[in-house]
């Protein structure tokens, strides 16, 4: 799978309320997310995913974020061959902060 074919989707394509039926994963340091994440987010760094992807539903469609997009691509192709529903967010939490979504820390 390439970088082109990891599913994508924009932050203006996000609901501004996230639905009870999508779960955010953020995939970024501790350090990242005690800085601010998205309200309700998963958190799960790059890192650990294999060893804890157990934790998540392959079922649930989910949206996988990280500061600029890089890290989220790589476990959203990960996890898309493991047979998840994911989607990586484009542009990451500096996208979403820049589209003036709010943030929790």
């Amino acid at each position: 799978m390439t970088d082109s074919t990891v599913p994508t989707t924009e932050i203006d394509a996000i609901p501004a309320t996230i639905p009870d039926d999508l779960v955010v994963l953020d995939v970024r340091e501790p350090h990242e997310w005690a800085a601010g994440h998205i309200d309700g987010a998963v958190h799960v760094p790059l890192g650990e995913i294999p060893a804890r992807v157990g934790e998540l539903d392959p079922s649930v469609r989910t949206l996988v974020v990280c500061h600029l997009g890089g890290r989220s691509a790589r476990a959203t192709q990960w996890l898309h061959a493991q047979g998840h529903d994911v989607t990586n967010v484009a542009g990451g939490m500096e996208a979403w902060e820049a589209a003036g979504r709010p943030t929790v820390s």
